[in-house]
């Protein structure tokens, strides 16, 4: 059996020899002819190039059109090839008509083909970049148009000398700078500290394709509602503009929600085209994005709320003051009110470190107490930043105060936390 198998496979090498040894031949001899005479090998490149490029098309173009021949008349040779060309056409039919309706999901969904795959991510992108903006009166959202400067809506910050700029990472911040432009409901923060990946530019110019995709971002509900922040998607519908309107407006079928405000509208690559201002159910808008950057540069100080406070006047406005320092994490000032006999016991670090949590500050009441000439009632709230979730703290009680270098200063307290004041609490 074995002797079989060898003979066998001796045969077949032998075949295998003879029929690679012909093809070298035959290919030796090819390159022969086409090499030499060498003065001949431009022109035989040339021509047997042409050649067999033509010779292949004619092949290719009867192989096609033999197939077309034979596609035809297929469903005419019997019953079963009739119904089996039923069932291919179908399937072709199918898959045509399965490519237009895919076409048409991009087109709604990403607004254009070419923006299919930019889309990827950005969710991501937007919700680590927004921040939220927290004040004593008013709660909104905000997004980095620069490496220091965060843009938002003038009402966010409206009679708020100091609000607080919350990361999405739980930090928070309060801007040494607040511009602004009442008219077109806009205003700038500027921050100690650069943060470049977190900005989100302004447009230079924006074009929609009609029902163009458009996501807003924000806080709904502003620190009521914790979490990252919210996005809603919605449908380019106009452009707004008129003689009226300080600012032309992007209007869409986003439902904004308070808290949403000052954030940015992207279109699906993540690209900022407007901020969000106002919303009614399924109609909302937003300013033009490409009008805010030209007029960013040109706001003012003019009509933001400062801060005014004279620890000097009396007892009451020097507690007032030191709890104003607090709200506007104008630490040093408030360190500076605390008298020499307070300072015994305490020092800077130690001192901040029991307010690293407060967003805000509210003084509700501050006055004389009773009879006496050196000491002040108060009566305030904090909201203190905890965990991602603001919680209000209420307090009640009196400041003794010192006189020092003219300035009333701090020098014991007997404050006490209000659990659950009634709103009488907060008139009496």
């Amino acid at each position: 059996m074995i002797n079989i198998l060898e003979k066998q496979f001796d045969k077949l090498a032998k075949k295998i020899k003879e029929k690679s040894s012909a093809l070298l031949k035959g290919l030796g001899a090819y390159l022969k002819r086409l090499l030499f005479p060498l003065y001949f090998f431009p022109i035989k490149l040339i021509t047997y190039t042409a050649y067999y490029l033509i010779k292949s098309l004619v092949k290719f173009v009867f192989a096609i059109i033999g197939l077309v021949f034979e596609t035809i008349i297929f469903p005419f040779k019997s019953l079963k090839d009739f119904l089996k060309s039923i069932f291919i056409f179908g399937i072709f039919i199918y898959l045509v008509a399965s490519l237009f309706v895919i076409g048409d999901y991009l087109r709604t969904q990403y607004g254009w083909y070419g923006k299919f795959l930019c889309s990827i991510g950005t969710r991501n992108t937007i919700q680590n970049s927004v921040v939220r903006v927290v004040g004593g009166y008013s709660e909104g959202t905000g997004f980095f148009i620069a490496p220091d400067k965060v843009i938002t809506n003038f009402h966010v910050i409206a009679d708020e000398p100091s609000p607080k700029i919350i990361f999405p990472d739980g930090n928070f911040v309060t801007p040494i700078k607040i511009t602004g432009n009442k008219e077109v409901d806009l205003a700038v923060l500027s921050t100690e500290k650069q943060y470049a990946n977190l900005v989100l530019p302004l447009p230079d110019k924006i074009e929609f394709r009609e029902d163009n995709p458009l996501m807003a971002a924000g806080y709904p509900l502003g620190t009521g509602l914790t979490g990252k922040a919210t996005l809603l998607k919605g449908r380019f519908i106009d452009f707004r503009k008129s003689k009226k309107m300080p600012i032309g407006y992007i209007q869409t079928d986003i439902s904004l929600v308070k808290g949403m405000s000052g954030g940015p509208l992207t279109d699906q690559c993540g690209q900022v085209v407007g901020i969000n201002t106002m919303g009614l159910a399924g109609l909302s808008l937003f300013i033009n994005g490409e009008q805010a950057k030209t007029l960013a540069p040109g706001f003012t100080d003019q009509g933001i709320t400062k801060i005014a406070v004279d620890p000097s006047v009396s007892p009451e406005e020097a507690v007032k003051a030191f709890y104003t320092y607090l709200k506007a994490r104008r630490m040093e000032d408030g360190f500076k009110l605390l008298s020499r006999e307070y300072l015994q016991k305490t020092n800077f670090e130690e001192w901040t470190s029991r307010f690293t949590d407060i967003l805000d500050v509210d003084v509700i009441k501050s006055e004389k107490f009773e009879n006496t000439k050196d000491t002040a009632f108060v009566k305030f709230s904090t909201k203190n930043w905890v965990d991602g979730e603001a919680e209000m703290h209420f307090y009640g009680g009196t400041w003794k105060t010192t006189k020092e270098d003219g300035v009333y200063k701090m020098l014991k307290s007997k404050i006490k936390e209000v659990e659950n004041p009634g709103w009488d609490w907060f008139y009496e």
